[in-house]
């Protein structure tokens, strides 16, 4: 009598899905983030998503300007500064225009896990401050991060960074209507054009560099591209030194007293038998 032969699955095999991801889960106690199903699956750029999910990774106080994430990822300023802008009009992130108890005027980053959800005390947050002090502003419902540049510091900076490279930047303009800059944009850019000049590039070289070949379209803001193309475009030859004038050279004559070399524009005598030669009555 021959074997009877199973067609039932293995156990390990059970519920498992015909195709597509079949997923190994391992229970975290520690060192990991919850993120929202919305905001993991959402449609679009993968940078969007990466960049928010690594927002929510970090703890509360953490720097997430252009700069700091750009030294994390291998992406540039442009997409960093897209995917930020896309988690903004989505409601994920928002800057604040607070007064400290200082009186100056910071911009605050907040980060929410999802998008219009009701502000709660954050975990990880500082302590709350005591009763006479000044009330914090309410919280979003995750975690706020690093406070930016107070909003005073453009115009002082402005007046500090050096006054060519500003206008070199307030020039582009003309030659292309879109490249208007910011006095914190201006100021950001200037020392990079400082560095050009004092290489002996000339204005007019750097805005030729800097509003050449231009796409059709941006895609960020024109300070996003200036900055890319002054950090990554290597600086230009400065123009070659006008040729110093060298006086002519008379040639070479021979005297025709003494058969002596002198120089002189036309043959005749040298100096010294014009001196002995009688003089004419």
């Amino acid at each position: 009598m021959a074997d009877s032969q199973s067609n039932a699955r293995l156990r390990a095999d059970a519920g498992a899905p015909r195709s597509g991801v079949i997923h190994v889960r391992t229970r975290l106690t520690a060192d990991f983030t919850v993120v929202a199903n919305a905001l993991a699956q959402r449609r679009g750029s993968a940078v969007t998503v990466g960049v928010a999910v690594y927002i929510l990774s970090l703890p509360s106080g953490s720097p997430v300007t252009i700069a700091a994430l750009c030294a994390h990822f291998t992406e540039g300023e442009i997409l960093i500064s897209r995917a930020l802008r896309e988690l903004e009009a989505a409601g994920y992130l928002e800057r604040r225009r607070e007064r400290m108890p200082s009186g100056q005027i910071r911009t605050r980053t907040y980060f929410y896990d999802v998008p219009g959800g009701t502000p709660e005390p954050d975990p990880d947050g500082p302590p709350d401050p005591e009763p006479d002090g000044p009330p914090d502003p309410p919280r979003p419902s995750k975690r706020p991060v690093a406070d930016e540049t107070p909003a005073e510091e453009p115009s002082v900076a402005l007046t500090e960074a050096d006054p060519q490279a500003v206008a070199v930047l307030a020039s582009l303009r003309h030659a292309d209507p879109r490249l208007v800059l910011s006095e914190r944009e201006a100021v950001r850019l200037a020392p990079a054009v400082t560095a050009w000049l004092a290489a002996g590039v000339t204005a007019a070289q750097i805005t030729r560099t800097l509003t050449t070949g231009l796409p059709d379209r941006f895609l960020t803001r024109p300070a996003g591209l200036l900055a890319f193309r002054l950090r990554e475009t290597p600086l230009p030859a400065p123009p070659p030194p006008e040729p110093v004038a060298r006086p002519s050279v008379l040639p070479l004559q021979t005297c025709d007293g003494c058969d002596r070399a002198f120089r002189a524009p036309h043959p005749g005598h040298c100096r010294d038998c014009r001196v002995t030669m009688p003089t004419a009555a």
